[in-house]
Parts: structure tokens; sequence; C-alpha cells
């Protein structure tokens, strides 16, 4: 493989105008294409195969009215002081709301307050059930805004207006708190390279890795379903290992410019080591995210998938358009003769080197403090609860929260999180069936109300609300949908609604978490016995990952459950954690803790091998890589924390796991127990069965391949070594 991109650098660096040529062609056609073409994406949270959504499914072919598919909202009303809805001027005020509302783009019916009974026991509140004709992702910003428009005459009036539903749920955006993480990894940048030129070319990379990708999924969007949240993610992630394998590659550029004056020969050099790593990295984020679609999510699937794609596009972009640049940028992105080479053996002691020193000395206190502080980080993991956003975690200013807060004080929390109860009559006489339904669910516990809904034209299908004594992420209502489910005396009844279908999806997710973690952990331990020729450092290397997920999953709960430092990092509400984010941060970190697993490691190895001792191969082969995976810790977690603030609570909470996840795996995990363990280890670290050995493919991380006869003895040390 090394040879492979060896021939590839060389030939970008000499063919730059060709290359740098059929890049910005890439970049122009999609840019234009993806202006003029670009698909919608949802936010959709269907799920096959789960009941809920097979209900929903089924009422779209033996009761379409009931429009079950469709986007949702509530308009609710407060009286205002010492008057109730029911006073004679309220209700003609809600009257025409609601005659407005049902006039609204999109909207296909509106259930009366005064029809439907749906007033509070002390008449201070009721509530407006409206229904759209398409999915909440459909619907635009002046569909809601016009929905939001009709409350004007109920304010005049004296009443307190609010809204609350999915179909209040706009596509999540980016914002300028993002853009801060990118300025930080600038700055980082210019300090671990000492050159404005050598910083600039990851940006530009990065950058130009993220407008093709996300150019590709928005026409993408024409033909396949994206989800709003892949895009943010595909951007997040493109950023950061955009960033991170080109300052791989031009600190190993640089590295090979004092050992050949030939800037082709380094670049080839250069991308056939470092690219090398950049490529098996690279390969096991985009196999961790594609793996993905395994879990049987579509919205899953979708982000996952599109931020392989990103990923992708960043390895091609490093591994062509980087050092074609290089060729451009000339011996300015060189070290100065002044300038010390970090990867060089000659000069001062650097920072890496003297930690690594100090870890090995104290090996087991070192690796018995570590290993304590991650059990502790870990601790609160074990109170993890899944579930999918609703409007009680938005914020306590938005009308999404105030109309959540009036329905919980005039109904009960319950009335938040309704369970939609499709029951086949079964040739029956549909106000018999609903009565035995209603009387057989009222005695569930944790049933508050139940109230029909509707029947089908031709009689067979009858539709029940109920109303949990409960909201709708509160445990006690997962339990009333398993047991209503499970209740023999209802026949053949199906649960759907938002909330039903949020509990199937948080319990799939749940269901998939440890198959899923299982087949990412033994695709590690493999591709690690592949890389690294052992069986214990592919061992202490997954284990390692386990730790870091773990002690992350506790950052997770403490924060975005439990709501310590919640102010910090600008967490509105605390509740249950995203369904989806454990999957997701398995997959994502994995791929960034082998990263920094093949960087440091390799040089270790390589150093073993060519006859120095174990415990001086440690210190050696952390002195090479300590620097740079530093700077790309440091850039990882500024781009991901700077969507900690994005204000959307996926995003939000995906961008603190994935920096607190970075921070603890590099720095803890890969900097810290790794040295230790292969201290302690010694030689044993390098063992591999003989058998093993003859059967295993040489792929050549290390660039082992590019030696020459040609080369004198001392060069030809330095260029196999790895960043």
């Amino acid at each position: 493989m090394a040879t492979f991109l060896y021939r590839i650098g060389r030939f970008s660096f000499r063919r730059r105008w060709l290359v740098a040529g059929v890049w910005a062609a890439i970049i122009v056609a999609l840019g234009v294409s993806a202006a003029t073409f670009a698909g919608k994406t949802s936010n959709d949270f269907s799920i096959p195969g789960t009941e809920a959504q097979q209900a929903i499914d089924d009422l779209s072919d033996r009761f379409p009215q009931a429009n079950a598919g469709g986007a949702t909202a509530r308009i609710v009303f407060a009286a205002p002081e010492g008057k109730t809805v029911m006073d004679p001027a309220s209700q003609a005020a809600i009257a025409q709301v609601v005659q407005a509302a049902a006039k609204a783009p999109e909207v296909n019916s509106v259930l009366d307050p005064f029809t439907a009974k749906t007033i509070s026991p002390d008449g201070k509140y009721a509530f407006a059930q409206v229904s759209y004709t398409i999915q909440g992702p459909e619907l635009t910003e002046e569909d809601r805004e016009a929905l939001f428009a009709t409350a004007e005459s109920g304010r005049a009036a004296g009443l307190t207006v609010e809204f609350g539903g999915d179909a209040l749920r706009a596509n999540p955006e980016t914002g300028i708190v993002e853009v801060l993480g990118i300025a930080i990894a600038a700055i980082v940048l210019v300090i671990t390279l000492g050159s404005l030129i050598a910083a600039g070319l990851p940006l530009l990379t990065a950058l130009v890795g993220v407008g093709i990708g996300t150019a590709g999924l928005l026409l993408a969007a024409n033909f396949a379903d994206i989800n709003a949240n892949s895009l943010i993610l595909a951007l997040m992630l493109g950023i950061a290992v955009g960033i991170d394998y080109a300052l791989f590659i031009v600190t190993r550029y640089r590295h090979e410019m004092r050992l050949t004056k030939d800037g082709a020969e380094a670049a080839g050099r250069a991308v056939g080591t470092a690219g090398s790593a950049v490529v098996f990295a690279g390969l096991t984020v985009i196999i961790a995210l594609a793996a993905l679609t395994v879990v049987g999510i579509p919205m899953l699937g979708s982000m996952g998938l599109s931020a392989a794609a990103a990923v992708a596009v960043s390895v091609l972009v490093a591994l062509t358009l980087l050092p074609a640049l290089l060729g451009f940028a000339g011996k300015k992105v060189a070290l100065g003769r002044s300038t010390p080479d970090p990867e060089s053996d000659s000069g001062p002691t650097p920072m890496g080197e003297r930690w690594a020193r100090l870890v090995v000395r104290f090996r087991w206190p070192v690796l018995i403090l570590s290993l304590v502080g991650l059990g502790a980080l870990a601790i609160p993991a074990a109170d993890l609860r899944l579930g999918l956003p609703d409007d009680g975690m938005a914020a306590v200013d938005t009308t999404q929260r105030k109309a959540y807060d009036m329905l919980s004080a005039g109904f009960g929390p319950g009335f938040n999180g309704p369970l939609t109860l499709v029951v086949d009559a079964q040739g029956k006489n549909p106000q018999e069936v609903i009565g035995q339904a209603t009387a057989t669910i009222q005695s569930i516990k944790d049933v508050a109300y139940v109230s029909p809904i509707g029947v089908s034209p031709d009689g067979g299908t009858v539709l029940l609300a109920v109303i949990p004594a409960q909201g709708p992420n509160d445990e006690s209502t997962t339990e009333l949908v398993h047991a209503i489910r499970d209740h023999a005396g209802l026949g053949n009844v199906s649960v759907t609604g938002p909330t039903a279908l949020n509990i199937d999806i948080s319990q799939t997710l749940n269901d998939a978490m440890v198959p899923y973690l299982l087949v990412v952990v033994g695709l590690a331990f493999l591709l690690l016995i592949l890389v690294f020729r052992s069986i214990l450092v592919p061992l202490k290397a997954t284990l390692g990952f386990l730790l870091s997920v773990a002690a992350t999953f506790g950052a997770v709960v403490a924060v975005f459950q439990w709501g310590w430092l919640s102010d910090v990092f600008g967490v509105k509400e605390t509740g249950p954690i995203m369904s989806m984010l454990p999957v997701l941060l398995i997959g994502i970190l994995f791929g960034l803790a082998m990263d920094y697993q093949v960087f440091l490691v390799t040089r270790m190895r390589e150093e073993f091998v060519h006859g120095m001792p174990a415990q001086r191969a440690v210190i050696s082969g952390f002195r090479h890589g300590a620097r740079v995976v530093t700077a790309a810790a440091i850039i990882m977690i500024s781009v991901f924390g700077g969507f900690v603030f994005s204000g959307e609570p996926l995003i939000q909470s995906i961008g603190f796991a994935l920096a607190f996840g970075v921070l603890v795996d590099a720095f803890i995990v890969r900097m810290t127990i790794i040295p230790a363990v292969m201290s302690l280890l010694d030689k044993a670290a390098w063992w591999l069965p003989r058998w093993l050995g003859k059967i295993l493919p040489n792929v050549d991380v290390e660039g082992a391949g590019l030696k020459t006869a040609e080369q004198e003895p001392a060069e030809e040390k330095e260029l196999v070594g790895v960043s």
C-alpha cells in the first residue's frame, strides 16, 4: 500500500496543475448542481418493522382519513386571570383561532376544543389538535409562521396562546459558534507548524472536502432520504478528520524535505508513510459509520453513510490534492534551517519524550491512577436512559415549552405524550368495540384517560386516544405501552403515535448497541492484528477504546441527564439521552481512537523491529508521534466542541460526547495508559504466533517497502518511520 500511495504522492506533486484542475472542476460542478438541484432533507424518525410504524403504514391503507403519518400540532389556550375558556368572549376568540388554523397551509383538519372536549377540569385551559397533510420535515418555515399568526386574535382577546407538537420542529442549522472550533483549530495549526502557509493547507483541504461532501449530499437528497442531522454530522466529522489527516501528511512532508531536497520525492514518501496510516484510520471510521445501516433505523443509516462519505472524500483530498498544493507552496512549507525538526532525534528533548519517560518510570502509579479516574467517570453511565427529544426539553422561553407546561398544568403530563390505539373491529359493531376496549384499557395501570378518535368509513378500524398518567419520556409510559401490547383481553390492537414510535426507536437502538459494539470491537481487533502483527497490542487498544466509551457515556449522563455543569455547556433542559447517541458515539470514536493508536504505536514497533530495546522503543516512538497527535486531538476537540452550543439537542450531545471522548481517548488512554502498558509488557507486547504471522498479509502501514538499496543506512532508518 505504501508503494502505491508513494506513486500517487509523486504524481500529484509533479502534475499539480492537472490534479488541482480536476478537483476545481469537481467543486464547481457539484457546487452549481447543488445550488440548482439541491434536494430537501428530512427529520423523519420512522423505524420499519416496529409495531408503531406498522400501525401507521396499515392506517394509510385502511383508514387514510386519519392521516396517521402527517405532522401534528397543538394550539394550547389559557384563559385570563379570573376567567375560564367557557366564557362567551373566550369561546368566540378560540373559535376564531381554530377557524384561522383550519385555513393555514397544508392543514388537514383542526379538532375544536369544545367539540373534542379537550378542556381542563378547572376550565382554565383548552387545546386544539391540528393535523397536517404532510410530514413535519416537509413543512416550510412559512407554513409554521402561518400557524403562529393564527394566535393574534386570541391574544388580542386576552388569551394566552402557545403552540407545540412535532410540526414545529425545524431542521437543524449550523451557526457562528461552530465556526469558533475552526478558528481554534487554525491557531493550533499555526503553533504546531510554525508557518501560516503550512497551517493554511490543512484548513484549505478540509474545507474543500467538506464542500464537496456537503454538495454531494444535497444532490443525493433528490434520490434518497437524507436526514437533516446527516449534514451536520458530515460537516462535523469532515472538518475534524480533514484537518487531522492533512496535518499528519504535512508534518511528514516537512520531515522528508530535511532528508531530501527533492519536493516530489518528499511528497511521495510523506503520502506513502503518513498517508498509509491516514488510509487505515479513514477506513476504520468509514467501516464503523457505514455499519450503522445494519441497526435498522433509516435516520441512523442516513447519518452513518453521509458521514462515511464525508470522511472518504477527506481521505481522497488528503492523498491527492494536498501533495499538489505542497507542489505549489514549494519550499515555503518546509522547515527553516534554524527551526528544529520535531521528528528528528537530534536537538532539545521535546515535551512528548519527557512525558513518555515519566510514564515509563512510574508506570504502575500512572496506570492505576488513570484506570481509577476513568472508572469514576464511567459511574454515571449505569443510569443511562435513552429517549428522543420532545417539547419538554425545549428552552423555557420557547412556545413549544410553554405549551408543554400549560398542558401539564391543565391536563396532566400524559397529555403531552398521547398514545393512539388502532383496534381491528373484526366485523363487530364499532361502538361496542369502543366500549369494550375503553373499559379494558382504563383498568390498566398508569392510564389517565381514554377517548375515541374515530371509526373508518367501513367500520373495520377504530382509533382510540390513550392518555398516560406521566409524560412521554417517563419510564412508566414505556411500561404502559408494553402493558397494552401484552394485554390478552384487547385482541387485535396496535399502539402507535409519536410517543409509541419514539419508545420503539429507543428500544431498537438499546437492543442494537451491544451487538454493534461487539462488531466494532471485533473489527478493531482484527484490523490491529493486521497492522501491528501482534496479539497483545490490539487487545489493549480495544480495551482502551472500551474505557474511553464508558467514561464518555458517564460524562454525557452527568451533563445531559443529571444536569451537572449544564450551565457551562449551554444545556437548556436535562432528560433522557438521545437514543441514537450511544451507537453513533461507538462508531465515530472507534475510528478516531484507532487513528491515534496507529500514529503512536507504529513508530514504537518500527524502533523495536530495528533492534531498539522494548522500553526505549516506547519512548522513541512516543517522541516522534506525540506532538502531531496532541495537535490533532486539540483540533478534534475544538471542532467538535463548537457544536456543543448549537442549541439542537441531538447535535449538542453529539458534539459534547465526541469532544469529551477524544479528550479522554487521546490524552488518558493513548498517551498515558498505552505507553504504561507497553512498558509493562516489554517484549511480550510484540508476540505473534508463527502460524498467524505466515498467513497475515503485510499491509505495510509503516512504509517499509519504500526502502531502496541506494539509500544511506542512516537515511533509510528515517524513511521507514511513521509520523
